[in-house]
């Protein structure tokens, strides 16, 4: 509970009717959580507008509504009207939790690819060293034993603040947060202060209705994060990324391969160690040594600089950066599942044509007796995409077995005929089987010594999205069904 003139302190804001002398019991955004006394921020979305919901958050009993034009009440309702409630938002959370975020060293992680992974390497290097800290991403929400699913790679300003003071109130000394281009464009993180902030590297994605509408705004959106953090960190093999950081006219740490750097990795060797398949590295630079990464990809190589120089910034020791590198686990991100001696199983998000063809270049490098390919695409998006991915899977793969993966509000046989367009351009042998679970079961049941099999596409999501409904779905449940029921 808050007295709305200490909430409204830092806001600039018009009073359009009511009274500023009372008191809010919470805030939100959602018409439908509501309750007595509540403030109700009016947020204007792609689909919907939050100013359309003004009289059901009151009729559930919100006493204060947040707006960006001029709107009328008949009840006793206080109506603050701002430039951007976004913004308003996050400034209004910040300080109705306390500011959770200036008793936390917050680190802010950006960047086309890699936020996910640089954040996993991070957190856990973190818990290694016994240090108390808290994640949020893609993966979810994180801190002791919570684990709370959200949709978005960086949730609403409200959500984060709220998330942020459990954290303190937990004991947590450190926040490793995911920033994406949304975030940053929406005010999700406005009122945060990031210790260190990394930028990772970037290329044309989310470009389109509803997202950005450029690669510039992408960049400029991305870019907003050196302005936010006290420190910052960049790849320097990034042209574009160094570019931006030069422009903002702050200090900032390299790592990278090629380039000079602060931090940078030579001597790099894809290693198949008994218990997983990883890097190795010599690192130079800020401070020096051999790295064993344990788990694949020169782009992990970039991931785990990024994570060495910011938990060097933090002065966490080496031994636990290492220790942590070595026993790395991310959850559907080269996630390898140990089902048999004779041959690796891999479960990965790639889900678009660069990632996918990253993921199988980085395989092909380990030089399996084949490497087999299970993958979908999701329906209600681009077909581009689909095809493209037919035709790195075709060029790539020994066998690539054709599955559902996301298809909304398309027929699933529908999406594989499209994928196969692309893969018939090449010579790859294929198989189609739509039932994702059959399709795994046939991976299992017709692999061969030295196989290397990766299902490709849902990662660390645990649903099949048909038709709007999400029916749940985990990779790991349906392999052990499949060696249970042909006794592996």
């Amino acid at each position: 509970m808050a007295y709305l003139k200490q909430l409204l302190k830092n806001c600039n804001f018009l009073c359009l009717q009511g009274e500023l002398e009372k008191k809010v019991t919470e805030i939100c955004y959602d018409s439908g959580k509501a309750r007595k006394g509540s403030m109700f921020v009016c947020l204007k979305g792609q689909y919907r507008d939050g100013h359309d919901y003004i009289s059901e958050a009151v009729c559930h009993g919100a006493t204060v509504c947040v707006v960006q034009h001029n709107v009328v009440i008949d009840a006793d309702v206080t109506v603050i009207r701002v430039r951007d409630t976004r913004e308003a938002l996050a400034i209004l959370s910040a300080e109705f939790y306390g500011n959770p975020a200036r008793h936390l060293r917050v680190i802010g992680i950006t960047g086309t690819k890699g936020k996910t992974s640089t954040a996993c390497m991070i957190y856990q290097m973190l818990r290694y060293a016994g240090c108390q800290a808290g994640m949020i991403g893609t993966m979810g929400i994180f801190f002791g034993e919570e684990n709370t699913t959200y949709p978005n790679t960086t949730p609403e300003s409200l959500v984060i603040q709220q998330m942020m003071r459990r954290m303190v109130d937990a004991g947590c000394g450190f926040c490793v947060m995911e920033v994406s281009s949304q975030g940053l464009k929406n005010h999700r993180v406005d009122g945060i202060v990031f210790d260190i902030g990394v930028f990772t590297n970037i290329s044309p994605d989310h470009i389109g209705a509803g997202e950005h509408a450029s690669f510039a705004e992408y960049l400029s959106c991305k870019s907003r994060i050196f302005a936010r953090s006290r420190r910052s960190l960049i790849n320097a093999d990034d042209c574009c990324v160094v570019k931006a950081a030069k422009k903002s006219g702050r200090p900032y740490v390299t790592y990278g391969i090629q380039n000079c750097a602060d931090y940078r990795a030579g001597q790099i060797t894809y290693e198949t160690y008994a218990d997983c398949l990883g890097m190795r590295y010599t690192l130079s630079g800020a401070c020096d040594g051999i790295v064993e990464l344990g788990i694949p990809g020169i782009y992990n190589v970039y991931n785990s600089l990024a994570a060495i120089a910011v938990c060097r910034e933090l002065n966490i020791p080496a031994e636990y950066q290492r220790l942590a590198l070595r026993r790395i686990k991310i959850r559907g991100r080269m996630e390898e599942i140990r089902v048999s001696e004779d041959y690796r199983l891999l479960i990965d998000y790639a889900h678009n044509a660069v990632s996918f063809e990253n993921l199988l270049e980085t395989l092909r490098a380990y030089h399996p007796k084949r490497l087999v390919t299970l993958f979908g695409c999701g329906g209600n998006r681009s077909k581009l995409r689909r095809y493209q991915m037919g035709e790195v899977a075709g060029r790539l793969s020994d066998v690539t077995i054709l599955t559902s993966d996301n298809p909304r509000y398309e027929d699933p046989e529908d999406i594989i005929l499209d994928i196969e367009t692309g893969l018939r351009k090449t010579t790859g042998s294929y198989i189609k089987i739509t039932d994702r679970r059959e399709a795994i079961a046939y991976a299992l049941t017709n692999a061969k010594k030295g196989d290397l099999i990766v299902l490709a596409g849902k990662g660390h999501e645990q649903y099949q999205e048909i038709k709007g409904h999400f029916y749940p779905m985990d990779e790991r449940k349906m392999i052990d069904e499949v060696i249970c029921q042909y006794h592996y």
